[in-house]
């Protein structure tokens, strides 16, 4: 059967281009996200994991410091000293991460911990090590966000970003 239509070769390059006009549509309406709600979730985010830890650690002391001298040995720390670093940090900057007082500083050792945790502890588990990491460096170069304690107390009276 022979047919009489005619390809237009431009037929498809007209698809492309709506498609790529919809796509760029889509892009920016992303892109008009507020960064400060992100950085808000990503705040409670981090601080969600290693507060459960912290608790989890206070809750059960006994079965902690088991935990630091059987399972973590981490090297040249008693296992008590340890623990109560570890479950300081957790429970602290958690805290301090919730109220957006102080975060910048408050990732810093969470970072270490994490490191640690990776060089001595649980090498295997990089990917969730790698997640949480990337969420500490964002805080620690980027900011709270638009919503944090340190502005509502005039401590600083920045939006939050970094300059």
């Amino acid at each position: 059967m022979a047919t009489n239509a005619i390809i237009s070769p431009a037929g498809p390059m007209i698809g492309a281009t709506g498609l790529r006009a919809r796509m760029a549509a889509v892009t920016s309406l992303l892109g008009r996200f507020p960064l400060s709600v992100q950085q808000l979730l990503f705040r409670l985010a981090i601080a969600g994991v290693f507060f459960r830890a912290g608790l989890q650690k206070v809750r059960g002391w006994e079965t902690t410091i088991a935990l630091f001298s059987d399972e973590y040995k981490l090297p040249g720390l008693p296992p008590e000293i340890a623990a109560t670093m570890a479950s300081s940090f957790e429970l602290g900057c958690s805290i301090l991460l919730m109220l957006g007082l102080a975060t910048r500083l408050a990732t810093l050792p969470l970072l270490g911990m994490i490191m640690t945790i990776q060089l001595f502890v649980y090498p295997q588990a990089w990917p969730e090590h790698l997640v949480w990491g990337s969420i500490l460096v964002f805080l620690l170069t980027r900011g709270p966000g638009a919503f944090y304690i340190d502005r509502l107390l005039g401590l600083d009276s920045r939006d939050g970003q970094a300059r």
